[in-house]
């Protein structure tokens, strides 16, 4: 339940997929980036071996997967390009997850609020600042900030050790099987986005569709209840 995590603390969200739906366009990068190198002999990639082989993945085991028998500079080389190809659809196509802004205008004053990525920071800076959030959070944690990166907690533990609030007080918004898995990892339950039955399968306290979500403003609500018979008390 929800209500054990009174008083509230800390929100953590996951940045791809979660504060807007970026799945897309990194999908495009990757599709037209990998055809250019002649992967699969040139065969464009398909929508599902982008879900199961490269979403939510750090480019390190992306490139473990996709291009193991390339040297370490061809590679960086291949995901400097990737990534800025992908911010230049993102200039154009980004869009916030429905009831972001609902949710925003919740979340404000109620507790900190950070944010933790794999991406790299100008990623994370164009996203961000896009989205008008620039001013919401209170610290932005980049995985190449940590020595793990996710499945592992490290980022998370980060973001929390930063804000100094306990695990047991605090909540992460995630979209993937492996963001989930790392925020189970450090102590936190998991609020799913999208609608994969992986999502719970791999630990999700629920899964939500977007931030309009029935399910969503009802566990905030069990959240404002506590919050009141604790005042009253």
């Amino acid at each position: 339940s929800f209500a054990s995590l009174h008083p509230l603390q800390a929100i953590l969200f996951d940045i791809h997929g979660t504060l807007c739906d970026s799945d897309p366009l990194h999908y495009l990068a990757f599709r037209q980036m990998l055809q250019e190198v002649g992967f699969n002999d040139g065969v464009p990639i398909t929508e599902d071996f982008f879900i199961d082989k490269i979403r939510g993945k750090h480019k390190d085991e992306i490139c473990g997967i996709l291009l193991p028998h390339w040297d370490i500079q061809r590679a960086r080389n291949f995901f400097l390009d990737k990534e800025a190809m992908f911010r230049r659809l993102a200039t154009q196509q980004l869009e916030a997850v429905k009831g972001l802004h609902k949710l925003q205008k919740w979340v404000e004053n109620r507790g900190l609020k950070a944010a933790v990525t794999n991406s790299p920071k100008p990623n994370s800076h164009l996203l961000i600042s896009s989205l008008g959030l620039s001013d919401f959070f209170d610290i932005v944690v980049l995985a190449e900030e940590c020595d793990r990166v996710k499945p592992f907690p490290d980022p998370y533990l980060k973001a929390l050790q930063a804000i100094d609030v306990s695990h047991k007080h605090a909540f992460v918004f995630k979209d993937s099987v492996p963001v989930i898995k790392a925020g189970m990892e450090a102590g936190m339950p998991a609020v799913g986005l999208g609608t994969r039955r992986l999502l719970t399968e791999a630990g999700a306290i629920f899964v939500i569709k977007d931030f309009e979500d029935p399910k969503l403003w009802t566990a905030l609500g069990e959240l404002e209840t506590a919050e009141e018979t604790k005042i009253t008390s």
